[in-house]
């Protein structure tokens, strides 16, 4: 892979910390690219079937990646996806893992419509801090941060952290 001029990043975490939300504007901000996965697996079809149990298609992580393999290699790219164990650990310079406090993120959730099952998983996957622990596996840890995504002065202060930091990286990689 050539040495890129500008950062990928990964921002994860379960469903409804608001990583969509950061993702979106952080691109605004700073002109990288913003990759949201479910997005990109719904237009371009890349699913391997369907999970009756969660109600939702089941992604097919090799074309995903298959997909993404160019525009990564080319840098200045923020990926948006709950689980980060798929991609190859040489993509990203930055992982950022949300987080955000349990009765929130239930409310959260339960105003996007999820119940039972999924509802219960997701609340317990924030708890057990499941996705900040696959991070940590997948990738250099020092790597790896963990942001607080409850309010919107946590957003602001998210977003101003990680603009610094791709600044900075820009600056010390060019």
């Amino acid at each position: 892979m050539r040495m890129a001029k500008r950062p990928n990043i990964l921002l994860t975490g379960t469903p409804g910390v608001g990583k969509t939300t950061i993702g979106k504007e952080l691109a605004k901000r700073s002109g990288l690219t913003y990759v949201n996965v479910g997005d990109l697996a719904q237009e371009g079809q890349l699913y391997d079937g369907f999970d009756e149990e969660y109600q939702c298609p089941i992604l097919d992580e090799d074309r995903v990646v298959d997909e993404l393999e160019e525009m990564m290699g080319e840098g200045g790219v923020i990926v948006d996806y709950h689980g980060c164990d798929l991609f190859p650990e040489r993509w990203f310079h930055i992982v950022f893992v949300l987080r955000t406090d349990n009765t929130q993120l239930y409310e959260r959730l339960e105003s996007r419509g999820y119940a039972g099952k999924k509802l219960q998983d997701n609340i317990q996957c924030e708890i057990f801090q499941t996705i900040y622990e696959e991070a940590m596996e997948a990738y250099r840890p020092e790597i790896v941060h963990q942001l607080p995504s409850n309010t919107p002065e946590d957003l602001e202060q998210n977003l101003e952290q990680i603009g610094q930091w791709t600044e900075q990286w820009i600056k010390d990689h060019n």
